[in-house]
């Protein structure tokens, strides 16, 4: 297997720049999206196209075509990452507001440590990543405990317990994808995953029933407009771009997305949607941010 050239620094912020701020905006897309559409259909429509426009391009490029053993490869991929991960915070994002959303999602790497840690091989935690974990589920205690919400705004339990779910099923996506020996260049196995995903999202969709409550004459232009961006942003430009940094960075460094996108996606949530901030979503947000940091330095100093 031929090994991939050393992208340039200037390559590298590029890529991380992209999944930090397309990322973010993405959480208030999906709000915006799913409020006229149903929430499964239009995110395996999202990918589907998006995996038609790389898969189309790579093609015209001269690529080969996919073994067998490739497609079962990037499916299983696609479907923890897309189905498992961002089909369902399309379907939470329902009833909870995309800020908060984000700041759940950013406390993935809670998880990614303990799933590290579980799987056959895995890495104990440092003292450092340990102590992350704990001012991490502090900041989740701020910003989910009573009286951090205002009355009438409050996610549903489900709603919560679904972000967790897609959270873990990211991850396994992620650190399957990381530890994969596959010689399916990196490009082509997003447009696969994309196209993998989008199918298995497609088909949860109308088994759900969602079909019959698709109404094209009842989607407000705000969501036409949101799905069109996260096709052209999220799907064709920042998913490859993640695929394309799980293999050339480490996954902790990849993973601080997890303490920017919160950012980015509470404030435009606040700024255009009107979702409530007060001064104790702010303190949960720093908490959990942080915490997230505080695992990552803990990760990139286990590795050296």
């Amino acid at each position: 297997m031929t090994p991939h050239p050393t992208p340039s620094r200037t390559a590298l912020i590029l890529a991380f720049a992209a999944i930090y701020v397309i990322w973010g905006s993405t959480y208030l897309g999906i709000r915006v999206a799913v409020a006229t559409m149903p929430p499964l259909l239009m995110a395996g429509m999202r990918f589907l196209i998006s995996g038609i426009v790389v898969f189309a391009v790579l093609k015209a490029k001269g690529a080969a075509w996919p073994t067998l053993p490739q497609w079962k490869s990037q499916a299983v991929i696609g479907i923890f990452l897309l189905l498992g991960g961002n089909a369902v915070v399309s379907w939470a994002e329902q009833t909870v507001q995309s800020g908060v959303t984000s700041l759940i999602q950013g406390a993935s790497p809670l998880i990614m440590v303990t799933m590290d840690w579980m799987r056959p091989g895995g890495r104990r935690p440092s003292p450092g990543m340990l102590i992350g974990a704990l001012v991490g589920i502090l900041g989740i205690v701020l910003l989910l405990g009573p009286g951090a919400i205002p009355a009438g705004e409050r996610p549903p339990a489900l709603g919560i317990a679904a972000l967790v779910f897609s959270s873990v099923s990211w991850w396994t996506g992620s650190l399957y994808s990381k530890h994969l020996k596959s010689d399916t260049p990196l490009l082509m196995a997003s447009a696969m995953q994309m196209l993998c995903g989008s199918t298995a999202m497609l088909l949860v969709g109308f088994c759900l029933g969602e079909g019959s409550s698709l109404n094209f004459s009842a989607i407000s232009p705000q969501s036409w407009a949101a799905f069109a961006y996260l096709v052209i942003a999220g799907g064709i430009v920042a998913f490859p771009v993640y695929v394309w940094l799980l293999e050339h960075s480490t996954p902790s460094r990849v993973s601080t997305y997890a303490y920017v996108n919160p950012v980015v996606a509470v404030f435009l949530g606040w700024l255009i949607l009107g979702e409530p901030m007060n001064f104790r979503i702010l303190l949960a947000s720093c908490v959990i941010i942080g915490a997230v940091a505080i695992i990552t330095i803990g990760r990139n100093r286990a590795a050296t």
